[in-house]
């Protein structure tokens, strides 16, 4: 199992971004996606998560602004950002809890960076 994330780069605050995180692999259904991110010298943090039945979480500094969603016909997970603020800057990290024949395992993406800068 591999997770491929893109959309990253360079924004002005006020402006909007798509995080898109690709799973591949076979022999596995997907459970829970979410997207993490770290700040420079911050810890990584959660930032929104979405689980098979469409439920989402998100943390306190993005709700309103950003949007997670997934489309299972493609294993693929989504983070639309709007409103960026210069705190957003950091590197974004998808998740993801996979269901196999064996159990339950946790994949990393390598992340994606965006940096809100006017």
């Amino acid at each position: 199992v591999q997770l491929q994330a893109s959309g990253g780069g360079l924004v002005q605050p006020g402006g909007s971004l798509r995080l898109s995180c690709a799973i591949s692999g076979s022999g596995f259904r997907v459970n829970v996606m979410d997207w993490y991110r770290q700040a420079p010298g911050k810890q990584r943090e959660l930032v929104a998560s979405i689980t098979d039945g469409g439920s989402t979480n998100y943390a306190d500094p993005v709700k309103g602004r950003f949007t997670i969603s997934r489309e299972d016909a493609k294993n693929t997970v989504y983070l639309q950002m709007n409103s960026l603020k210069a705190e957003d800057t950091a590197v974004y990290y998808c998740h993801a809890v996979v269901v196999r024949t064996m159990g339950q395992y946790a994949y990393w993406g390598r992340g994606t960076l965006v940096t809100v800068s006017s």
